[in-house]
């Protein structure tokens, strides 16, 4: 009797798993070692002093804060436009549909260049608008509103063309409203996708510079972003204080992709017990 033997596509295990790990070594772990390797040769007292000082802290509440407004902004809004492009026919559809990756494309600091034009107080929008919006945070939320969104996107997109409308139209036949079908059928399933879009526009929004140093005006105390103040560090040859702030920024973002998969894991588990 002839064996059969299962054909591999990639190499073995150990192969593959080799190839991994040095990837991930060479581009990833060694790299990130190195900067808390470096930031080391400031000391305790030191490293304390350089990140917490008033200006340093200020930049974490203006990247923080406007990271996180522009993710939750992506939220609401890259669901809708996700809704409308898979549940909606319409004219230019796959144009629009191009349009979302723009900003993958397009470099940031010509993305910068476009919006402080635009929202600066003698822009097009900006001497419409009744309050100022370049060189404050609301146009570094918008900068990364802009630069956020097609995480959001196509994040939720698949997910939604993959839920059966046939349970949604056996609901809406037993009498349920569109808010109960939305709350109890769609959310769920689109929920741990909403939190990685939201996750990853976030991480984006964290350490983005080009599109933002444009229209922050990177004012003192104002609007300076932390990313700034490591270019600022960078070109003042203080290489050991601007990886003592880079370690603050990513173990802050660490932390928090690692309660966003938390949630994400609780989504999977609630959605099984569920079925």
């Amino acid at each position: 009797m002839r064996r059969t033997t299962k054909r591999k596509i990639l190499p073995g295990f150990g192969l593959s798993l080799g190839f991994t790990t040095l990837y991930l070594s060479l581009f990833v772990l060694i790299p990130l070692s190195m900067v808390f390797i470096k930031t080391s040769q400031l000391g305790w007292g030191k490293f304390f002093q350089v990140v917490t000082s008033e200006r340093i802290l200020h930049s974490y509440k203006i990247s923080f804060g406007t990271a996180f407004a522009a993710a939750c902004i992506n939220v609401i809004f890259g669901l809708l436009i996700a809704w409308v492009l898979v549940r909606y026919p319409f004219p230019g559809k796959r144009l629009l549909d191009g349009f979302i990756d723009l900003p993958f494309a397009l470099p940031t600091a010509v993305a910068g260049i476009t919006l402080t034009t635009l929202y600066a107080p003698n822009g097009w929008i900006g001497k419409l608008l009744p309050f100022q919006v370049a060189f404050t945070p609301i146009g570094i939320t918008i900068a990364l509103t802009f630069i956020g969104l097609p995480f959001v996107v196509r994040m939720v997109q698949p997910v939604l063309q993959n839920i059966e409308r046939e349970v949604e139209e056996a609901a809406a036949s037993l009498g349920a409203s569109r808010l109960q079908i939305f709350c109890k059928i769609i959310f769920p399933e689109i929920f741990p996708a909403l939190l990685a879009g939201f996750s990853l526009a976030f991480a984006r929004g964290l350490g983005e510079y080009g599109s933002v140093v444009f229209i922050a005006g990177n004012m003192p105390m104002k609007t300076e972003i932390t990313p700034l103040m490591i270019m600022t560090k960078l070109e003042q040859y203080d290489y050991a204080g601007a990886t003592a702030i880079a370690v603050v920024m990513l173990l802050v973002s660490l932390l928090f992709l690692f309660i966003i998969n938390l949630l994400q894991a609780w989504s999977r588990r609630h959605e099984l017990r569920g079925e």
